[in-house]
């Protein structure tokens, strides 16, 4: 049986980086996954936190928002200390799968933000965001003088890092939910792996159900799956760039 879109059970919507969509910053990629689609944006920032003065290594963290057009209907401008809670989880996410593959002693005291800014919501937007953020990120440490040329500093990033949505949609596992699935999951779960296949986030929620031992293996296997083809994606967009 084929879902609403046509797509196989392990199917991707389909999934496009286009680098370099800005100039005002060193990484910026426009993500597009399905009719979802994010602009994702890395600055590089030679002043530290104030929690990490006198340290002599690196942050990397993410800000996420979704824009006021990007749903139907409109969605409030989240604005000052007024950040909602889903807001506040997506971009702590975003922050810790960049820092997995980071080694913050290698990049030296400096900071990179990500911002994930969603321009159009149709499921999978932080999966999205987190795939997007790692080709800017990619592209923002290559624009530090201290990483480039054949005498470049041990570069920073240990691995890649992408992820993707599963869920269990009319008894079945599927791969890559959009809107209309996701309202429609008895399980949904968001997966976040290195390009070397180990783990770094798993969230599982049964929706008003519970799920299997058996089921949980199918949507990881899927989600492996996905993942490998996201990766393939980003090293397509980065090309000579691809570090690993």
């Amino acid at each position: 049986m084929s879902r609403h879109d046509q797509r196989r059970a392990d199917q991707l919507r389909p999934l496009k980086f286009r680098r370099r969509y800005t100039r005002t910053v060193p990484g910026s990629v426009l993500v597009q996954a399905g009719q979802t689609t994010v602009l994702c944006t890395a600055s590089v920032d030679t002043n530290l936190p104030p929690w990490m003065a006198g340290e002599n290594r690196g942050w990397v963290t993410a800000e996420y928002s979704m824009l006021p057009g990007s749903t139907r209907p409109r969605k409030r401008r989240d604005r000052g200390a007024k950040i909602d809670g889903r807001t506040t989880e997506i971009q702590r996410l975003i922050g810790r799968s960049l820092r997995a593959v980071v080694d913050l002693e290698a990049l030296g005291p400096r900071q990179i933000t990500v911002d994930c800014d969603v321009l159009e919501a149709d499921g999978g937007t932080r999966t999205a965001s987190i795939s997007g953020a790692l080709v800017a990120l990619v592209d923002a440490v290559r624009s530090i003088d201290e990483f480039r040329g054949s005498n470049a500093a041990a570069w920073p990033l240990r691995d890649s890092v992408a992820a993707i949505s599963v869920g269990i949609v009319d008894g079945r596992p599927v791969l890559d939910l959009d809107y209309h699935e996701d309202a429609a999951a008895s399980v949904d779960m968001n997966v976040v792996m290195t390009g070397q296949g180990q783990f770094v986030e798993v969230q599982g929620t049964g929706e008003e159900a519970t799920f299997s031992e058996d089921e949980l293996s199918a949507l990881l296997r899927l989600a492996r799956r996905g993942i490998g083809q996201a990766t393939a994606l980003q090293k397509k967009s980065l090309g000579k760039q691809w570090p690993w």
